[in-house]
């Protein structure tokens, strides 16, 4: 697996396919692995590039002390390594955040901005007591004792994990440092990205499952109407996983929205 090394972080990431460069951002609980058919189905048409963030999959431990800004520079960090870019930058949940936070400190590498079923942090985008039922969650997912660790998420799916990924769901669920996860989903409660979306001067597309139970499309509306020019496409019968729920739909709406602004 080839690594970049950002200030002693070895972040791993795949690469695949020619083309004009796709950087995929994975969500929390998750890590590049959960774009397995876009990596094949858009190799193609594009360079498809999915790292594993810090802490996640087979790049290094989180730093102490690492916050939603690090993950954007170190991100960043990737992009210069590989000469990616500009690059269309697609962001999944938390990687939709952590995107938005890329394009706040380094707008010069995005050519385009895919924001898949995300979010303005929860701050942002989610009313206070569901930030605070969130919050609670977490601290009890957190508590148990590491053999009991679980970190699925309630409401990823529509009608339940897809059958034919259910076993890399597994395999990457195993995988989650508790850490990494405890550190994000707090960075998730406190972050309010609305402040970036009126900046927003790039073409963006948002595609999200029409039944997301955790990101509902109400926040879709939120980020239609605060970023200029979005374009919404909303995939029926789909939840918050909609690339991995509707692979084939998700990857014809990113393929034809970047052949558009390449």
């Amino acid at each position: 697996m080839p690594t970049v090394n950002v200030n002693g972080v070895e972040v791993a990431y795949a690469r695949t396919g020619h083309g004009p460069p796709l950087v995929l951002v994975h969500g929390a609980g998750l890590d590049g692995r959960m774009w397995e058919p876009q990596l094949s189905g858009l190799s193609a048409d594009f360079t498809v590039v999915a790292w594993d963030e810090p802490g996640a999959g087979r790049s290094s431990d989180l730093p102490a002390g690492f916050g939603l800004a690090d993950f954007a520079h170190c991100l960043a960090a990737v992009i210069e390594a590989l000469h990616l870019g500009p690059a269309h930058l697609a962001g999944l949940s938390w990687g939709g955040t952590v995107a938005l936070e890329l394009y706040r400190h380094h707008p010069e590498l995005v050519r385009t901005l895919l924001l898949v079923d995300t979010y303005a942090g929860w701050k942002g985008s989610l009313p206070p007591e569901e930030v605070a039922v969130r919050v609670e969650g977490a601290r009890k997912m957190l508590a148990v004792p590491r053999e009991r660790f679980d970190p699925v998420l309630p409401g990823l799916f529509a009608d339940g994990p897809p059958a034919a990924f259910t076993a890399l769901l597994d395999a990457m669920a195993h995988d989650v440092r508790p850490e990494t996860m405890g550190a994000q989903l707090m960075m998730m409660a406190e972050a309010d990205e609305r402040d970036v979306l009126s900046a927003i001067s790039v073409p963006t597309l948002l595609l999200w499952g029409e039944l997301d139970a955790r990101s509902p499309l109400s926040v879709a509306h939120a980020f239609a109407e605060g970023i200029p020019h979005a374009d919404l496409v909303v995939l029926p019968g789909v939840g918050h996983v909609s690339n991995l729920e509707a692979p084939e739909r998700f990857n014809e709406a990113v393929r034809g929205f970047c052949r558009t602004h390449d």
